[in-house]
């Protein structure tokens, strides 16, 4: 299941502080399986439950960049959108994500450098309202004067 805000590109002349855009997706165990295989993580805590429910978290749990990457989907595709370069982001962990759950990702722009082109932004996921991870992100944002 995913839960979008409007796709598209919102360019740098466009943008104003305290814009947000956020998607929700179910985490699915083809999700992890399929970001096992592409980022070659194969960690079992991620993978093999057996394993898993003998570690700190008691049951297999997502990558945490599967889940970072929810981040990366909200500022590709609807804020800025298409055409953003991401130029930095920082994160923090905060809780596991599992297989099944609902991930809430969101950004906010919290500063904008018109003469650069870049645009700062709060970015954080939440699982039933709890954050699970929270980050920065920096981006060059698309401009109108390049099209």
């Amino acid at each position: 299941m995913l839960d979008n805000m409007p796709r598209g590109t919102i360019c740098i002349e466009d943008i104003e502080i305290g814009m947000k855009r956020h998607l929700r997706k179910v985490v699915t165990d083809r999700d992890i399986e399929m970001f096992a295989e592409v980022s070659t993580d194969h960690n079992p805590v991620h993978l093999d439950d057996a394993y898993a429910q003998d570690t700190i978290f008691e049951g297999r749990i997502a990558h945490g960049m599967l889940t970072a990457g929810l981040i990366s989907a909200v500022i590709g595709e609807q804020l800025p959108g298409h055409g953003t370069v991401y130029l930095g982001q920082s994160l923090k962990f905060l809780a596991p994500v599992r297989p099944g759950d609902m991930v809430m990702a969101e950004v906010e722009v919290i500063d904008i450098d018109h003469s650069k082109r870049r645009v700062t932004m709060d970015t954080y996921c939440e699982v039933d309202g709890k954050k699970v991870l929270k980050g920065e992100a920096v981006v060059l944002a698309p401009s109108r004067k390049f099209d």
